[in-house]
């Protein structure tokens, strides 16, 4: 089998302004980024504002395995799916950050005969959205430490500043500095943070915001700091507000490329799901649901993470109500998640299964607890056997849910009809009853717990001194209100990545609250969980290169 990069390179692909074509949209509402990637423009969203809303298609996961599980793949190859069938499709995602791309997992465009085209672009620097959102956080950083420099009129505590720079790159050294230093022109000395790009709180504001105004109402709510009296300092407060709107006046447009199978995507927008909220752009969702009569998209990492804050924080922002959510599994992160080596996955173990698929189990049990049907896609493998396969169909099946083989990696569209006709039973004969699992009035204590307790399986919450701290003056400022983006490993229900499957009699350690006002949700550290990642021992960038033609190899 070839490598992702070799069949994405070998693809046949349509100009961009030709499957734009197949949307009805005109020429001059795309702004085209070369042969094959384009922007929608805001004319075009607002022209095509009034249209009927397709439905809305959620694809998630199960805890993965250190290699991820095929949830992106398993959404392209969706689409691909009701391309092959004569329906009207498009995939809404997020765009990849250069940070896995150069750690651990390379690329993040699908993968095998499922991907979004072009691979190298999207996956390096695409339309240039983070780097603009890497320069509107900074520009905010810059002007904060100048006005602190410049006579500090609004009384900035220099010991409680909250907005730290970014960086789209794994760099576990930045994660802590110390700024100022040199002489008395070169500023304050302090200390200061770096956190990853996709988790600055513009990646939340960008993909939260409606249109320009309310990016600019968002960006302005930011909290930067605080004053000597414990007041909040925001972004408006420094005037940083036009400068950074300026900035990000073309990333807020979503962009529009291709599968291998030419059906159109909207990618854009990345923040992680382990430690920000995990979904693409309102924007691109709502825009995509005025296009077509099926839009699939994703949230990532397991269903614990993505899927939670998909329903709690965008759906609850956005107004949007999801049809239906599939669940991506793979016989091989079921007997991980059972206590099968990495070494192993590839050997027939019933037991392991049977033991791992409680992980399966509570993630069918949370999405249920939203009211929204569930589909099962076992994302196939070829160590899979039909003694495995079978137990997780009946598994599911007995659990009320529909259950599809995928072989979309190795097939593509073709490889995902079973699934996509399950889909299609699915939103034709089971009606969606989406609910939210807290309501806004709730004290933050308690959105935090119902979240550990209903969705992780807790029996219940563990707050450090300085969290206790923090949230009473969140409560205190008036942020009480805001829904909890929980921080949290991807890897594991607890905030311990060794506890895999469904583990039982646990607490959720929570050590750290922010709020993110323009944003609009608090921001919840658990465990251990970095802001900023770091790099593994042997990196993806070891293994990527460019010949003398410019062509790109080893990215996945």
């Amino acid at each position: 089998m070839k490598s992702d990069i070799e069949i994405a390179q070998e693809a046949e692909l349509y100009p961009i302004s030709e499957i734009a074509k197949t949307l009805g949209i005109a020429e001059d509402e795309i702004e085209l980024y070369g042969r094959y990637k384009a922007k929608l423009s805001d004319e075009y969203i607002k022209r095509i504002s009034s249209n009927d809303n397709g439905k809305l298609i959620l694809v998630t996961a199960i805890n993965p395995t250190p290699a991820g599980e095929g949830k992106t793949t398993t959404t392209v190859g969706l689409g691909q799916a009701f391309g092959k069938m004569g329906k009207k499709a498009i995939i809404a995602l997020r765009e990849p950050s250069l940070g896995p791309c150069f750690g651990l997992k390379g690329g993040a465009a699908g993968g095998g005969y499922a991907q979004v085209v072009p691979m190298e672009d999207l996956n390096l620097h695409f339309t240039g959205d983070f780097h603009a959102i890497t320069s509107a956080n900074n520009l905010c950083a810059a002007l904060l430490d100048n006005h602190i420099q410049q006579g500090n009129a609004l009384n900035v505590d220099t010991r409680n500043v909250v907005w730290k720079r970014c960086l789209d790159m794994n760099d576990r050294v930045l994660r802590n500095v110390v700024v100022g230093l040199g002489a008395k022109s070169d500023g304050y000395v302090r200390e200061d943070h770096f956190v990853i790009t996709v988790a600055s709180e513009i990646m939340a504001v960008l993909c939260l915001a409606e249109d320009m105004n309310d990016l600019k109402e968002r960006l302005g709510r930011m909290v930067v700091a605080y004053n000597t009296s414990g007041e909040p300092v925001t972004a408006s407060d420094i005037g940083a507000v036009g400068s950074m709107a300026a900035l990000l006046k073309d990333a807020i447009k979503p962009n529009l490329i291709q599968t291998l199978e030419h059906t159109p995507a909207i990618v854009h927008g990345g923040p992680f799901a382990n430690i920000a909220h995990g979904c693409n752009s309102v924007r691109a969702t709502k825009t995509a649901l005025k296009m077509a009569d099926y839009c699939i998209t994703e949230a990532g990492f397991g269903a614990d993470l993505g899927a939670e804050k998909f329903f709690d924080i965008k759906c609850r922002e956005a107004g949007l109500k999801p049809d239906a959510a599939v669940i991506v599994a793979t016989v091989r992160a079921l007997k991980y998640n059972g206590g099968v080596s990495k070494e192993n996955l590839n050997t027939e173990d019933l037991d392991a299964l049977k033991s791992g698929i409680s992980n399966l189990e509570k993630h069918i049990e949370n999405i249920q607890q939203y009211g929204v049907p569930v589909i099962v896609a076992l994302n196939a493998f070829v160590s899979d056997t039909e003694a495995e396969t079978e137990f997780v169909r009946k598994f599911c099946e007995e659990r009320n849910c529909e259950f599809a083989l995928s072989t979309v990696w190795e097939h593509g569209g073709d490889g995902g009809i079973e699934l996509a006709k399950k889909v299609l039973y699915t939103l034709e004969n089971k009606e969606s009853r989406f609910r939210l699992i807290y309501d806004d009035e709730a004290p933050i204590r308690d959105k935090i717990e119902s979240v550990a307790c209903k969705i992780y399986g807790a029996d219940g919450v563990d707050f450090s001194a300085s969290a206790l701290k923090q949230m009473e003056s969140l409560e205190k400022l008036g942020f009480g209100k805001l829904p909890v983006c929980m921080a949290k490993t991807q890897y594991s229900l607890s905030d311990d990545a060794s506890k895999l499957g469904c583990p039982k009699k646990f607490k959720i350690n929570v050590r750290e609250m922010y709020v993110s006002a323009g944003a609009g949700f608090i921001v919840v550290l658990t465990g251990t969980v970095m802001t900023m990642p770091g790099l593994p021992k042997s990196p993806a960038a070891f293994r990527i290169d460019v010949d003398e033609n410019g062509k790109i190899t080893g990215l996945f």
